[in-house]
């Protein structure tokens, strides 16, 4: 019998693996993990346990799950603010041992500052995200523009001009539901204002007047009719499903929606028609910062078959995996000689447009905290988006919000 809590087992000597994923990207995984199980048999066998669509849900489950101590998974797949948390906790395995400093640094540096916690590493990077600006090149083309906007005041001068030429519906969407999702969206604009949550000595600093510039450039972005009024309810669906149809100038999203385009039953774009750059600035020349999003590999803590566990980690973090993952699914490699492979930046021209924003990537707060400041985060942003309190509210409430998640951490 495996670990309490874990499904690792024997089964006639071979080591039997429960690796938990969400559904997204199924078929891919599947067929490399049949892939494994061909070139392992009767060794190890690694079977899928599909995990909830929602990342929320999913983190949820873990969580409750090891708790309890019954989270019935060898191997994790999770969200990269998800080590710091599951470490700090016991939940899942130190790997510095295992993960090899000479194979971390073939990893971007985001990625790897993902899954390092109090300078121990607890994952292994599995694909990359950052956020980045969609707009119509075909669009902007007919109103004279050669170039995405730099800035927010560019952006609404184009939005405002393209509408009045074109009639096109919307000028710009974005995230900014109150989830996870809306929590990178308000970094963003934090960062790009030149503002912070926390300083490099993590005292709280999102009240100051640059994050707070961050918080009314979103809400100005509505309030001047750039961006719907129910840009505040979007997450990513919604938001590339009005930029796919053709109703929207720009939008914020990830690499993946770009090869949506190119799904003749998704898509009213085309791929020829779209351009990729990085995020919009406060002023000219600021430095543009994108939100890291990607999914790590962890082995959970309880299981009795870390060895098995680890060989497969490798097997499918190995630069031929995320290859294939990028010519067949779009998904960003974490590996960074991949981005000069000739064959991924022909096939997957988002690896080529979005090289500047995955250089600019930021991390959310590394926090075994993180999840209590994450729902403060969302909350105000969502609530500022929507006019229920002012940016100026928001960022007060959030200041001392997260003042008091430090102090009752800094008690534990």
């Amino acid at each position: 019998m495996g670990a309490p809590g874990c499904s690792g087992e024997k089964r006639e000597g071979r080591a039997r693996l429960v690796f938990s994923h969400g559904p997204e990207g199924a078929s891919i995984w599947q067929k490399q993990i049949d892939r494994f199980n061909k070139q392992h048999r009767g060794e190890i066998e690694v079977v899928l346990r599909q995990a909830p669509a929602d990342t929320g849900q999913y983190f949820e489950m873990l969580r409750t799950g090891f708790q309890a101590g019954e989270t019935r998974a060898d191997i994790i797949s999770g969200d990269v603010i998800w080590p710091a948390q599951f470490a700090a906790n016991g939940w899942i395995s130190d790997l510095s041992n295992r993960f090899s400093s000479s194979r971390r640094n073939r990893h971007l540096p985001g990625a790897i500052a993902s899954n390092t916690h109090e300078g121990r590493i607890y994952g292994v990077p599995w694909f990359t995200d950052a956020g980045m600006l969609y707009y119509r090149k075909d669009l902007l083309e007919k109103s004279s523009y050669t170039q995405a906007p730099e800035t927010w005041d560019e952006l609404q001068e184009m939005v405002d001009r393209i509408q009045r030429e074109q009639g096109v519906k919307y000028g710009f969407v974005f995230q900014g539901a109150d989830y996870e999702g809306g929590v990178v969206n308000a970094l963003e604009f934090v960062w790009n204002a030149g503002g912070d949550v926390l300083d490099p000595k993590g005292e709280v600093v999102i009240g100051e007047p640059r994050a707070v510039d961050g918080l009314w450039a979103a809400r100005g972005l509505i309030e001047s009719g750039a961006a719907p009024e129910a840009v505040s309810s979007f997450k990513e669906l919604e938001a590339y499903t009005i930029f796919l149809a053709g109703d929207a100038v720009f939008m914020r999203n990830w690499p993946f929606v770009y090869a949506l385009s190119a799904d003749t039953s998704v898509s009213n774009v085309k791929p020829e028609q779209l351009g990729l750059a990085p995020l919009p600035t406060a002023r000219s020349g600021g430095r543009s910062s994108s939100g890291l999003g990607g999914w790590n590999l962890m082995i959970n803590a309880a299981s009795d078959k870390p060895d098995e566990a680890w060989t497969f980690i490798e097997y499918l973090s190995a630069p031929e995996r995320q290859r294939e993952r990028a010519l067949q699914g779009g998904y960003l490699p974490t590996i960074k000689n991949l981005y000069d492979d000739a064959e991924i930046l022909e096939k997957v021209p988002v690896a080529a447009l979005g090289k500047e924003a995955i250089k600019n990537v930021r991390s959310r707060p590394a926090s075994p905290f993180y999840y209590d400041m994450s729902l403060s985060i969302s909350e105000r942003f969502h609530a500022s988006l929507t006019g229920s309190i002012s940016p100026d509210e928001a960022a007060a409430t959030l200041h001392r919000d997260l003042k008091k998640i430090l102090a009752r951490a800094e008690k534990l």
